[in-house]
């Protein structure tokens, strides 16, 4: 397996120095998430300065933020800056991010994705950009045009939770930004996105699975702690996330096994029981979907990750400190080193 990790900019520029200090741990990947806060080109455009041979990638871009051609002048330049290094990640996000915050409708997620990719590897091509769809009409008038930039191949990513949209990063992706992974529970993705992968003629060999989770290596004697600590993150995803009436997180770990728990766990933090929704998520909940534990647990939990079919793990290292969190990710970098081949 490959290993990457996620940072995001907002907190000023201990994330690019962790990303820097990561690359020389021997980090194959750095996705750098775009939510509500900095934006990721910013931050991976500083990247390619400082970075030589770690692959660099938006983790994501939301569809509905940019326009597709700008999305597409976007990943080639970056894609220029750190010398063909670049994966282009999109994923649609919420209707609380796009309608809330960027005032741009949610409607229709799935035809806007499609388009979208569509879109941008017409403008990848160098040829002039002429397209007609239910979300996009490019050239709204006039004569089509072609950016200025030399033509460029950059790897598309997406990001996907929902079975339709599993199904679309199968069909037209080249790999798959995955969460709230459960390897025992795999199928729940994987039917979905080999559905698409067959529709489209290809293989699970042809779309890298990149799946991310949380890393923190501690004594036995923690580990109930660190679980614990863990615990209202996770109520806030299963029930603060997505909008009254949709939530991906919640629809995942639903298929997985917890569909009972997740929706009682939706409405108290709805009802405003924060404390009393964190109280109903469960250890196994938590030590199923992070790599939390002692050394010996998240080896063999790296090892079933690889074996269900996961090419790329992406650690989340914790830590209170810079410190903290590279010895966290210098040590699951070497976890996975030790696994040697599939």
């Amino acid at each position: 397996m490959r290993t990457a990790t996620t940072i995001e900019g907002s907190a000023g520029k201990e994330p690019a120095e962790f990303a820097v200090e990561a690359e020389k741990l021997g980090l194959d990947v750095c996705w750098v998430a775009e939510a509500w806060g900095a934006d990721a080109p910013s931050l991976l455009g500083y990247l390619a300065a400082r970075t030589e041979s770690m692959l660099l990638g938006s983790g994501v871009i939301q569809v509905g933020t940019r326009s597709p051609v700008t999305i597409a002048q976007t990943a080639m330049t970056l894609a220029q800056l750190s010398g063909g290094r670049f994966l282009l990640g999109l994923g649609v996000s919420g209707p609380q991010v796009i309608e809330g915050l960027h005032g741009t409708p949610f409607g229709h997620p799935l035809a806007r994705m499609r388009e979208t990719v569509a879109i941008v590897r017409s403008v990848f091509t160098g040829e002039k950009v002429s397209f007609t769809g239910s979300q996009y009409r490019i050239p709204l008038a006039g004569r089509p045009m072609r950016v200025s930039l030399p033509p460029t191949s950059v790897p598309v990513y997406l990001a996907s939770l929902s079975p339709r949209m599993l199904e679309l990063t199968g069909e037209i992706a080249d790999g798959w930004l995955g969460t709230s992974f459960v390897p025992e529970g795999a199928s729940a993705y994987f039917t979905h996105l080999d559905a698409g992968l067959a529709r489209a003629g290809r293989r699970r060999a042809d779309l890298d699975i990149c799946q991310g989770a949380e890393i923190n290596l501690v004594d036995e004697a923690d580990l109930a702690a660190t679980v614990a600590s863990r615990k209202k993150e996770l109520a806030f995803s299963l029930g603060g996330m997505g909008s009254g009436t949709s939530n991906f997180y919640n629809d995942a770990y639903s298929r997985q096994g917890w569909a009972e728990v997740a929706a009682q766990v939706r409405a108290r933090w709805q009802a405003g029981d924060r404390d009393g929704a964190a109280g109903l998520v469960t250890d196994e909940m938590v030590l199923a979907t992070t790599l939390i534990g002692t050394e010996d647990m998240v080896r063999a939990r790296l090892k079933t990750w690889r074996e269900v079919g996961v090419d790329t793990v992406r650690l989340y290292p914790a830590g209170d400190t810079l410190a903290a969190r590279l010895d966290n990710l210098g040590r699951g970098i070497a976890l996975v080193r030790a696994l040697g081949p599939g």
